[in-house]
């Protein structure tokens, strides 16, 4: 007998990743090995969306070769296993006000100003993040290929 099938549906995708918090993002050194680094995000029109300055180091691999890589993942058995890899191109976003709106998106989801995150007004947001965002680009992960695996969907089966 076949084993079930275990991918998301797209939905389950979406809500997968709106609940996810630590993404981690591999990017193309200029010696040609992968370079990995957590980093929080967000989900803007469906697309994941992180934000760095724009000197770290995936984005000046990104500047060079579009290629990306995200994972994320949940669970620690392995009937709870979950995670979905998006390969595809990674898309430098560096209009400030655009930074700016993904920062405010941060703020909502990750405690970047105090113990727990925070909405902000545009007044709030500008005096919080505003002298940073001309420093930083977004990285929108255009997706070529999207590959997910829910193991509850197994349940409990090999």
């Amino acid at each position: 007998m076949a084993r079930k099938d275990i991918t998301m549906t797209d939905a389950e995708i979406l809500e997968f990743l709106g609940d996810g918090t630590h993404l981690q993002v591999a990017t193309i050194g200029k010696d040609g090995w992968p370079h990995v680094a957590p980093m929080w995000f967000v989900v803007d029109a469906g697309k994941v969306v992180f934000r760095s300055f724009t000197k770290s180091q995936k984005i000046v691999n990104l500047a060079r070769d579009d290629r990306i890589t995200v994972l994320l993942e949940d669970g620690d058995q392995y009937s709870e296993l979950r995670g979905v890899m998006i390969r595809g191109r990674g898309r430098l976003v560096t209009d400030p006000a655009y930074v700016l709106q993904i920062y405010g998106e941060l703020a909502a989801k990750y405690p970047m100003l105090g113990d727990e995150p925070v909405r902000l007004d545009a007044d709030a947001l500008e005096a919080a993040f505003g002298r940073f965002a001309e420093k930083n680009t977004a990285v929108v992960v255009e997706p070529e290929k999207v590959i997910s695996w829910d193991h509850r969907k197994i349940g409990g089966g090999y």
